[in-house]
């Protein structure tokens, strides 16, 4: 997996989406479960809006590349809201062929 390819962009974003999620969770489950303090909450959201919107900006930037379908783009921008939604739309996206770099055109 590497930064300089859209899929590899995309499979890193997705994953770091759903890591962030999981830091905001333990956050708010220490906040009103275990401690009732703030900190997790105060790291991890700032943490987990930034890479929200890093997935949503490598999303839509996936599209063209990928040549993916108005349906696809849409699952893609809605599997950033439900925890770990992103993991398993890229799974998804993965099996059904989705995440495939198109072959470079020859000269």
């Amino acid at each position: 997996m590497t930064f300089s390819s859209v899929v590899g962009r995309f499979r890193i974003l997705a994953l770091a989406e759903a890591i962030s999620w999981a830091g905001l969770l333990l956050g708010m489950f220490f906040k009103y479960v275990v401690v009732q303090n703030e900190i997790g909450v105060k790291i991890f959201g700032p943490i987990h809006g930034l890479v929200f919107v890093a997935f949503i900006l490598v999303t839509l930037m996936t599209k063209e590349p990928l040549k993916w379908d108005a349906r696809t783009l849409v699952l893609g921008l809605l599997s950033s809201i439900p925890p770990f939604g992103t993991v398993l739309f890229e799974r998804w996206a993965s099996k059904t062929g989705r995440l495939r770099e198109p072959a470079a055109e020859q000269l």
